[in-house]
């Protein structure tokens, strides 16, 4: 299984706003998304592609993941989207990211029209997908969902959208507003979270509305890094620093994952299949521990001999 890209921070931008495209393309996040959907009016949506395309071909975006946030394939706007955002952008287009996914036939249908797309303009490279599960129909069939298409990277939980397929009782920041015990979306996260690790892809957590509350998102971010997703989304720049921070192992985890795989390769290289460290047992499961440490570190993180 493949380590997934570095998703610790995706930026959402929307389509229309010119004046923040600059701002996004130098941001720090792992990706940033134009966003064609929920932060357009109906009435701009088709005018918005022009305008995300010549962002993606106007600005330099230096190793920041160039991505798109399509309109839902059961809408008028989604299959325009897809040809005018692919044709204008070609090889400055990395990513389309797919909302509302409800079942693998979803992402099958956006992969075929890539496919045609790519072929015809003879385009040099394989556009991405990410996709978010923020419907009841979505979780439940989350596993089809991550296991659809062989350009999915990510699945992102969305739990906006999920509030009101659920009927939930939340806030504006999806918080329940009665006392609950424990996680309010702990079902959910988890079965975006293991269709992911199913897939061998990365899994994103739900965008945290209101970005004056710096102490709520870092405490979101931290219970889903806890669980083992890869990152969080970001609707405001002052949130990146946070998710790089809490998505990214601490120093003392990168040091501890270079000292166990040292010393399983050395106890390997005597013909043992175990070794400990500081007094605890280092075997196979902790090599994949450690691996798994330093791939979320970054490429330029060594992991030793």
């Amino acid at each position: 299984m493949s380590t997934p890209p570095l998703r610790r921070s995706e930026l959402a931008t929307p389509a229309t706003n010119e004046r923040m495209f600059a701002k996004a393309a130098a941001s720090d996040a792992d990706l940033v998304f134009l966003d064609l959907e929920d932060a357009v009016a109906p009435a701009l949506r088709e005018e918005a592609r022009g305008k995300a395309v010549r962002a993606l071909n106007d600005f330099d975006w230096g190793t920041t993941t160039r991505a798109v946030r399509i309109n839902s394939i059961h809408t008028e706007w989604a299959y325009g989207d897809i040809i005018e955002v692919v044709e204008g952008a070609r090889e400055n287009l990395d990513t389309l990211i797919v909302p509302k996914a409800t079942a693998a036939r979803d992402v099958w249908w956006v992969d075929v029209l890539l496919t045609q797309i790519e072929e015809r303009i003879g385009l040099g490279k394989r556009i991405r997908l990410e996709v978010l599960i923020e419907d009841v129909a979505g979780v439940a069939h989350a596993e089809e969902i991550a296991t659809a298409s062989d350009r999915l990277d990510a699945v992102i939980f969305g739990a906006g959208d999920l509030s009101v397929s659920q009927g939930a009782r939340v806030d504006t920041n999806f918080r329940p507003r009665e006392p609950y015990p424990g996680d309010f979306w702990y079902y959910a996260r988890m079965r975006v979270l293991t269709a992911a690790r199913i897939a061998g892809i990365a899994a994103i957590d739900a965008p945290y509305p209101d970005f004056r509350d710096p102490e709520g998102y870092e405490q979101d971010a931290r219970a889903a890094a806890s669980l083992g997703f890869n990152g969080k989304w970001a609707i405001h720049p002052s949130q990146i620093e946070t998710a790089n921070r809490v998505f990214r192992p601490t120093d003392a985890e990168i040091e501890r994952a270079r000292r166990n795989l040292a010393a399983y390769r050395a106890a390997e290289a005597d013909g043992l299949g175990a070794t400990s460290v500081d007094g605890q047992l280092v075997d196979a499961a902790h090599v994949k521990l450690a691996e798994q440490v330093l791939g979320a570190a970054g490429p330029h993180v060594s992991r030793g001999k």
